[in-house]
Protein backbone atom coordinates (compact mmCIF):
# COMPACT_ATOMS: atom_id res chain seq x y z
CA UNK A 1 0.00 0.00 0.00
CA UNK A 2 3.08 2.50 0.77
CA UNK A 3 4.13 2.48 -2.79
CA UNK A 4 0.50 2.68 -3.80
CA UNK A 5 0.04 5.75 -1.90
CA UNK A 6 3.38 7.10 -3.39
CA UNK A 7 2.41 6.17 -7.08
CA UNK A 8 -1.00 8.48 -6.02
CA UNK A 9 0.66 10.98 -4.82
CA UNK A 10 2.70 11.18 -7.58
CA UNK A 11 -0.08 11.36 -9.99
CA UNK A 12 -1.42 14.38 -8.02
CA UNK A 13 1.51 16.48 -8.66
CA UNK A 14 1.65 15.44 -12.24
CA UNK A 15 -1.16 16.47 -13.13
CA UNK A 16 -1.12 19.67 -15.17
CA UNK A 17 -3.50 22.66 -12.84
CA UNK A 18 -6.62 22.01 -15.03
CA UNK A 19 -6.50 18.23 -13.72
CA UNK A 20 -5.01 18.61 -10.18
CA UNK A 21 -8.50 18.80 -8.73
CA UNK A 22 -10.93 16.98 -10.38
CA UNK A 23 -10.91 13.04 -10.91
CA UNK A 24 -12.31 12.60 -14.83
CA UNK A 25 -8.48 14.04 -15.70
CA UNK A 26 -7.16 10.60 -15.34
CA UNK A 27 -8.42 9.64 -18.63
CA UNK A 28 -6.12 6.31 -19.17
CA UNK A 29 -6.36 3.02 -18.40
CA UNK A 30 -3.09 3.03 -16.26
CA UNK A 31 -3.85 5.66 -14.24
CA UNK A 32 -7.72 4.57 -13.96
CA UNK A 33 -6.44 1.20 -12.84
CA UNK A 34 -3.85 2.76 -10.33
CA UNK A 35 -6.29 5.02 -8.39
CA UNK A 36 -8.94 1.94 -8.95
CA UNK A 37 -6.93 -0.11 -7.08
CA UNK A 38 -6.44 2.43 -3.85
CA UNK A 39 -10.49 2.61 -3.68
CA UNK A 40 -11.19 -1.31 -4.12
CA UNK A 41 -8.73 -1.71 -1.34
CA UNK A 42 -10.43 0.47 1.23
CA UNK A 43 -13.95 -0.95 -0.15
CA UNK A 44 -12.62 -4.29 0.42
CA UNK A 45 -11.63 -3.47 3.91
CA UNK A 46 -14.58 -1.38 4.64
CA UNK A 47 -16.77 -4.69 3.20
CA UNK A 48 -15.22 -7.14 6.14
CA UNK A 49 -16.10 -4.57 8.99
CA UNK A 50 -19.45 -4.59 8.06
CA UNK A 51 -20.44 -8.33 7.58
CA UNK A 52 -18.86 -8.56 10.99
CA UNK A 53 -21.03 -6.05 12.20
CA UNK A 54 -24.08 -6.89 10.45
CA UNK A 55 -26.46 -7.43 12.79
CA UNK A 56 -25.96 -4.13 14.46
CA UNK A 57 -25.86 -1.81 11.27
CA UNK A 58 -28.92 -0.07 10.86
CA UNK A 59 -31.28 0.49 7.42
CA UNK A 60 -29.43 3.98 7.04
CA UNK A 61 -26.01 2.32 7.10
CA UNK A 62 -27.32 -0.33 4.56
CA UNK A 63 -28.34 2.06 1.96
CA UNK A 64 -25.09 3.41 1.63
CA UNK A 65 -24.18 -0.42 0.64
CA UNK A 66 -27.06 -1.04 -2.01
CA UNK A 67 -25.39 2.46 -3.60
CA UNK A 68 -22.14 1.11 -3.69
CA UNK A 69 -23.59 -2.18 -4.83
CA UNK A 70 -25.51 -0.67 -7.98
CA UNK A 71 -22.31 1.61 -8.95
CA UNK A 72 -19.85 -1.61 -8.34
CA UNK A 73 -22.30 -3.15 -10.99
CA UNK A 74 -22.10 -0.57 -13.48
CA UNK A 75 -18.20 0.05 -12.92
CA UNK A 76 -17.76 -4.27 -13.54
CA UNK A 77 -19.62 -4.13 -16.68
CA UNK A 78 -17.53 -1.52 -18.52
CA UNK A 79 -14.63 -2.49 -17.43
CA UNK A 80 -14.73 -6.03 -18.53
CA UNK A 81 -14.60 -4.33 -21.97
CA UNK A 82 -11.33 -3.21 -21.08
CA UNK A 83 -8.35 -5.68 -21.31
CA UNK A 84 -6.38 -3.23 -18.88
CA UNK A 85 -8.93 -3.12 -16.44
CA UNK A 86 -10.48 -6.90 -16.82
CA UNK A 87 -8.67 -8.08 -13.56
CA UNK A 88 -9.90 -5.17 -11.72
CA UNK A 89 -13.76 -5.82 -13.25
CA UNK A 90 -13.44 -9.58 -11.58
CA UNK A 91 -12.39 -7.75 -8.22
CA UNK A 92 -15.68 -5.41 -8.70
CA UNK A 93 -17.72 -7.98 -9.30
CA UNK A 94 -16.56 -10.68 -6.35
CA UNK A 95 -16.85 -7.66 -4.11
CA UNK A 96 -20.71 -6.66 -5.27
CA UNK A 97 -21.28 -10.17 -4.95
CA UNK A 98 -20.40 -9.81 -0.90
CA UNK A 99 -22.78 -6.46 -0.52
CA UNK A 100 -25.80 -7.97 -2.21
CA UNK A 101 -25.68 -11.30 0.14
CA UNK A 102 -24.65 -8.73 2.95
CA UNK A 103 -28.21 -6.64 1.80
CA UNK A 104 -30.48 -9.56 2.20
CA UNK A 105 -29.03 -10.91 5.00
CA UNK A 106 -29.35 -7.35 7.13
CA UNK A 107 -32.83 -7.95 6.36
CA UNK A 108 -33.31 -10.58 9.12
CA UNK A 109 -31.53 -8.33 11.25
CA UNK A 110 -33.54 -5.40 10.58
CA UNK A 111 -37.01 -6.84 10.94
CA UNK A 112 -35.97 -7.19 14.55
CA UNK A 113 -34.38 -4.36 15.38
CA UNK A 114 -36.61 -1.69 13.42
CA UNK A 115 -39.41 -3.51 12.01
CA UNK A 116 -41.47 0.09 11.10
CA UNK A 117 -38.81 1.77 10.43
CA UNK A 118 -37.79 -0.93 7.65
CA UNK A 119 -41.32 -1.40 6.38
CA UNK A 120 -41.27 2.32 6.04
CA UNK A 121 -37.62 2.43 4.05
CA UNK A 122 -37.09 -1.21 2.29
CA UNK A 123 -38.03 0.09 -1.47
CA UNK A 124 -34.51 1.87 -0.72
CA UNK A 125 -32.68 -0.84 -0.28
CA UNK A 126 -34.54 -2.87 -3.49
CA UNK A 127 -32.10 -3.49 -6.59
CA UNK A 128 -32.86 -0.85 -9.07
CA UNK A 129 -34.29 1.87 -6.86
CA UNK A 130 -30.88 3.80 -7.32
CA UNK A 131 -30.31 5.35 -10.51
CA UNK A 132 -26.77 6.18 -11.53
CA UNK A 133 -26.16 9.49 -13.53
CA UNK A 134 -25.12 8.74 -17.00
CA UNK A 135 -24.34 12.59 -18.01
CA UNK A 136 -22.07 15.26 -16.02
CA UNK A 137 -22.71 19.21 -14.79
CA UNK A 138 -21.36 21.34 -12.58
CA UNK A 139 -22.22 23.37 -9.71
CA UNK A 140 -23.18 26.86 -9.73
CA UNK A 141 -21.48 28.86 -7.58
CA UNK A 142 -24.36 31.83 -8.42
CA UNK A 143 -26.90 29.76 -6.64
CA UNK A 144 -24.98 29.91 -3.11
CA UNK A 145 -27.00 31.23 -0.41
CA UNK A 146 -25.78 34.52 1.17
CA UNK A 147 -26.68 33.48 4.32
CA UNK A 148 -27.20 30.04 6.40
CA UNK A 149 -29.97 30.05 8.56
CA UNK A 150 -30.14 28.53 11.88
CA UNK A 151 -30.81 24.91 12.05
CA UNK A 152 -33.46 24.27 15.42
CA UNK A 153 -37.06 24.19 13.53
CA UNK A 154 -35.36 20.81 11.75
CA UNK A 155 -36.67 17.33 12.55
CA UNK A 156 -35.76 14.33 11.79
CA UNK A 157 -39.15 12.82 12.80
CA UNK A 158 -40.94 15.75 10.53
CA UNK A 159 -38.21 14.94 7.62
CA UNK A 160 -39.16 11.48 7.71
CA UNK A 161 -42.81 11.62 7.23
CA UNK A 162 -41.85 13.26 4.26
CA UNK A 163 -39.77 11.06 2.43
CA UNK A 164 -42.22 8.38 3.64
CA UNK A 165 -45.27 10.35 2.24
CA UNK A 166 -42.92 10.69 -1.15
CA UNK A 167 -42.49 6.86 -1.28
CA UNK A 168 -46.12 5.76 -0.61
CA UNK A 169 -44.78 3.41 2.10
CA UNK A 170 -47.34 4.38 5.04
CA UNK A 171 -49.95 2.69 6.41
CA UNK A 172 -52.69 4.56 5.12
CA UNK A 173 -51.82 2.70 1.88
CA UNK A 174 -50.68 5.99 -0.19
CA UNK A 175 -50.12 6.37 -3.73
CA UNK A 176 -46.01 7.49 -3.48
CA UNK A 177 -45.11 10.96 -4.51
CA UNK A 178 -46.96 12.76 -1.93
CA UNK A 179 -46.55 15.99 -0.75
CA UNK A 180 -48.56 17.92 2.26
CA UNK A 181 -48.28 21.41 2.41
CA UNK A 182 -45.63 20.77 5.82
CA UNK A 183 -43.45 19.37 4.03
CA UNK A 184 -43.15 21.30 0.43
CA UNK A 185 -42.63 24.28 3.16
CA UNK A 186 -39.91 22.20 4.66
CA UNK A 187 -38.03 20.51 1.39
CA UNK A 188 -37.96 23.74 -0.21
CA UNK A 189 -36.73 26.19 2.82
CA UNK A 190 -33.65 28.25 1.83
CA UNK A 191 -30.95 28.62 3.96
CA UNK A 192 -30.57 25.19 5.44
CA UNK A 193 -26.96 23.62 5.81
CA UNK A 194 -25.85 20.78 7.92
CA UNK A 195 -28.24 17.83 8.44
CA UNK A 196 -31.41 20.04 7.17
CA UNK A 197 -29.55 20.68 3.55
CA UNK A 198 -28.54 16.79 3.21
CA UNK A 199 -32.57 15.72 3.84
CA UNK A 200 -33.66 18.20 1.31
CA UNK A 201 -31.62 17.15 -1.44
CA UNK A 202 -32.38 13.90 -0.44
CA UNK A 203 -36.02 14.35 -0.92
CA UNK A 204 -35.45 15.80 -3.92
CA UNK A 205 -32.81 13.14 -5.28
CA UNK A 206 -35.63 10.58 -3.97
CA UNK A 207 -38.40 12.03 -5.91
CA UNK A 208 -36.57 11.60 -9.20
CA UNK A 209 -35.91 8.16 -8.30
CA UNK A 210 -39.78 7.68 -8.23
CA UNK A 211 -40.40 9.52 -11.40
CA UNK A 212 -42.56 11.97 -9.16
CA UNK A 213 -43.52 15.07 -11.68
CA UNK A 214 -46.61 17.09 -9.87
CA UNK A 215 -46.12 20.34 -8.46
CA UNK A 216 -42.85 21.31 -6.69
CA UNK A 217 -41.82 18.06 -7.57
CA UNK A 218 -41.53 19.09 -11.30
CA UNK A 219 -38.44 21.22 -10.47
CA UNK A 220 -36.58 18.60 -8.75
CA UNK A 221 -33.89 18.95 -10.76
CA UNK A 222 -34.09 22.60 -10.33
CA UNK A 223 -33.96 22.08 -6.21
CA UNK A 224 -31.06 19.69 -6.95
CA UNK A 225 -28.72 22.05 -8.49
CA UNK A 226 -29.62 24.63 -5.88
CA UNK A 227 -28.83 22.24 -3.02
CA UNK A 228 -25.53 20.59 -4.35
CA UNK A 229 -24.41 24.39 -5.28
CA UNK A 230 -24.73 24.65 -1.35
CA UNK A 231 -23.22 21.75 -0.57
CA UNK A 232 -20.10 22.53 -2.45
CA UNK A 233 -19.81 25.60 -1.02
CA UNK A 234 -19.85 23.77 2.55
CA UNK A 235 -17.23 21.31 1.24
CA UNK A 236 -15.14 23.83 0.11
CA UNK A 237 -15.24 25.47 3.48
CA UNK A 238 -14.76 22.63 5.47
CA UNK A 239 -11.72 21.79 3.57
CA UNK A 240 -10.13 25.24 3.92
CA UNK A 241 -10.43 24.91 7.58
CA UNK A 242 -9.22 21.20 7.55
CA UNK A 243 -11.76 18.86 7.62
CA UNK A 244 -12.51 18.84 11.30
CA UNK A 245 -13.86 15.68 12.29
CA UNK A 246 -17.96 16.10 13.07
CA UNK A 247 -17.57 17.68 9.05
CA UNK A 248 -16.52 14.70 7.49
CA UNK A 249 -19.69 12.70 7.11
CA UNK A 250 -21.98 15.59 5.46
CA UNK A 251 -18.59 16.50 3.62
CA UNK A 252 -18.94 12.91 1.65
CA UNK A 253 -22.81 12.29 1.78
CA UNK A 254 -22.87 15.82 -0.15
CA UNK A 255 -20.39 14.06 -2.59
CA UNK A 256 -22.80 10.76 -3.19
CA UNK A 257 -26.03 10.36 -0.24
CA UNK A 258 -25.03 9.61 5.27
CA UNK A 259 -24.27 12.45 7.68
CA UNK A 260 -21.59 12.76 10.21
CA UNK A 261 -22.84 12.40 14.27
CA UNK A 262 -22.88 16.02 14.55
CA UNK A 263 -24.46 18.68 12.29
CA UNK A 264 -22.89 22.02 12.64
CA UNK A 265 -23.29 25.04 10.32
CA UNK A 266 -19.99 26.44 9.01
CA UNK A 267 -19.89 29.52 10.06
CA UNK A 268 -17.46 31.47 11.98
CA UNK A 269 -19.37 31.03 15.14
CA UNK A 270 -19.52 27.43 14.97
CA UNK A 271 -16.57 26.70 13.96
CA UNK A 272 -14.27 23.85 15.94
CA UNK A 273 -11.24 25.46 17.09
CA UNK A 274 -8.40 25.70 14.41
CA UNK A 275 -6.15 22.87 15.49
CA UNK A 276 -9.11 20.23 14.54
CA UNK A 277 -9.09 18.30 11.77
CA UNK A 278 -12.92 19.36 10.06
CA UNK A 279 -13.85 16.97 8.27
CA UNK A 280 -16.92 13.97 8.32
CA UNK A 281 -19.87 16.62 8.31
CA UNK A 282 -18.65 18.27 5.24
CA UNK A 283 -17.21 15.77 2.95
CA UNK A 284 -18.22 12.15 2.01
CA UNK A 285 -21.94 12.79 2.15
CA UNK A 286 -21.96 15.67 -0.41
CA UNK A 287 -19.99 13.43 -2.54
CA UNK A 288 -22.22 10.82 -1.91
CA UNK A 289 -25.46 12.38 -2.92
CA UNK A 290 -24.71 15.01 -5.41
CA UNK A 291 -22.32 12.56 -7.35
CA UNK A 292 -25.75 10.85 -7.54
CA UNK A 293 -27.08 14.18 -8.98
CA UNK A 294 -24.64 13.85 -11.77
CA UNK A 295 -22.02 16.67 -10.24
CA UNK A 296 -18.51 15.64 -11.29
CA UNK A 297 -16.96 18.46 -10.13
CA UNK A 298 -17.29 16.77 -6.56
CA UNK A 299 -15.20 14.12 -7.49
CA UNK A 300 -11.81 15.30 -7.08
CA UNK A 301 -8.39 13.76 -6.25
CA UNK A 302 -7.82 15.81 -3.34
CA UNK A 303 -10.65 15.15 -1.56
CA UNK A 304 -10.71 11.46 -2.96
CA UNK A 305 -7.26 11.35 -0.67
CA UNK A 306 -8.68 12.86 2.12
CA UNK A 307 -11.86 10.66 2.20
CA UNK A 308 -9.04 7.11 1.91
CA UNK A 309 -6.96 8.59 4.78
CA UNK A 310 -9.88 8.79 6.81
CA UNK A 311 -10.42 4.98 7.17
CA UNK A 312 -9.00 3.19 10.07
CA UNK A 313 -6.73 0.87 8.79
CA UNK A 314 -7.04 -1.96 11.32
CA UNK A 315 -10.85 -1.98 11.76
CA UNK A 316 -11.64 -0.94 8.13
CA UNK A 317 -14.38 1.46 9.27
CA UNK A 318 -15.07 5.41 8.89
CA UNK A 319 -15.89 7.54 12.35
CA UNK A 320 -14.54 9.04 15.03
CA UNK A 321 -10.63 9.82 14.11
CA UNK A 322 -8.02 8.46 17.03
CA UNK A 323 -7.66 10.87 19.63
CA UNK A 324 -3.54 11.10 19.47
CA UNK A 325 -3.44 14.67 21.20
CA UNK A 326 -4.98 16.62 23.64
CA UNK A 327 -5.98 19.18 21.32
CA UNK A 328 -8.29 16.96 19.58
CA UNK A 329 -9.76 15.50 22.39
CA UNK A 330 -10.73 18.48 23.22
CA UNK A 331 -11.66 19.77 19.42
CA UNK A 332 -14.21 16.74 19.77
CA UNK A 333 -15.86 17.27 23.06
CA UNK A 334 -16.11 21.42 21.90
CA UNK A 335 -18.30 20.22 19.03
CA UNK A 336 -19.88 17.59 20.22
CA UNK A 337 -20.77 20.42 23.23
CA UNK A 338 -22.55 22.51 20.41
CA UNK A 339 -23.92 19.38 18.63
CA UNK A 340 -27.39 18.57 19.58
CA UNK A 341 -28.54 17.15 16.39
CA UNK A 342 -28.00 13.53 16.65
CA UNK A 343 -28.77 10.86 13.95
CA UNK A 344 -31.56 8.84 15.63
CA UNK A 345 -30.52 5.88 14.49
CA UNK A 346 -26.96 6.01 14.14
CA UNK A 347 -24.74 3.28 15.44
CA UNK A 348 -21.44 4.39 16.92
CA UNK A 349 -19.34 1.73 17.90
CA UNK A 350 -17.15 1.69 21.28
CA UNK A 351 -13.90 1.91 18.84
CA UNK A 352 -14.67 4.99 17.13
CA UNK A 353 -16.43 3.34 14.53
CA UNK A 354 -19.59 4.47 12.96
CA UNK A 355 -22.10 2.74 10.54
CA UNK A 356 -23.80 5.87 8.99
CA UNK A 357 -19.96 7.57 8.63
CA UNK A 358 -18.99 3.96 7.04
CA UNK A 359 -21.90 3.64 5.02
CA UNK A 360 -21.55 7.34 3.47
CA UNK A 361 -17.99 6.66 3.05
CA UNK A 362 -18.07 4.00 0.80
CA UNK A 363 -20.71 5.38 -1.31
CA UNK A 364 -19.00 7.91 -1.81
CA UNK A 365 -15.49 5.89 -2.65
CA UNK A 366 -18.12 4.08 -4.81
CA UNK A 367 -18.81 7.10 -6.53
CA UNK A 368 -15.22 7.64 -7.65
CA UNK A 369 -15.05 4.53 -8.96
CA UNK A 370 -17.89 5.43 -10.88
CA UNK A 371 -16.91 8.09 -12.28
CA UNK A 372 -13.72 6.48 -13.75
CA UNK A 373 -15.11 4.39 -15.44
CA UNK A 374 -17.89 6.73 -16.84
CA UNK A 375 -15.49 9.46 -17.87
CA UNK A 376 -14.65 9.19 -21.74
CA UNK A 377 -11.08 9.03 -22.89
CA UNK A 378 -9.48 12.03 -23.47
CA UNK A 379 -10.41 12.08 -27.37
CA UNK A 380 -14.22 12.33 -26.71
CA UNK A 381 -16.40 15.24 -25.18
CA UNK A 382 -18.00 14.61 -21.96
CA UNK A 383 -21.28 13.79 -21.91
CA UNK A 384 -24.43 16.58 -21.61
CA UNK A 385 -25.46 17.96 -18.90
CA UNK A 386 -27.82 15.09 -16.73
CA UNK A 387 -31.35 14.90 -17.76
CA UNK A 388 -33.71 13.44 -14.93
CA UNK A 389 -33.08 9.60 -15.13
CA UNK A 390 -36.24 7.72 -16.66
CA UNK A 391 -38.22 6.10 -14.09
CA UNK A 392 -41.65 4.73 -13.39
CA UNK A 393 -43.90 5.44 -10.56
Amino acid sequence: MASLGLLLLLLLTALPPLWSSSLPGLDTAESKATIADLILSALERATVFLEQRLPEINLDGMVGVRVLEEQLKSVREKWAQEPLLQPLSLRVGMLGEKLEAAIQRSLHYLKLSDPKYLREFQLTLQPGFWKLPHAWIHTDASLVYPTFGPQDSFSEERSDVCLVQLLGTGTDSSEPCGLSDLCRSLMTKPGCSGYCLSHQLLFFLWARMRGCTQGPLQQSQDYINLFCANMMDLNRRAEAIGYAYPTRDIFMENNVTGHPVFYLPLCDSFLPPKAAPVTELYTDGPVMFCGMGGFSDFYKLRWLEAILSWQKQQEGCFGEPDAEDEELSKAIQYQQHFSRRVKRREKQFPDGCSSHNTATAVAALGGFLYILAEYPPANREPHPSTPPPPSSR
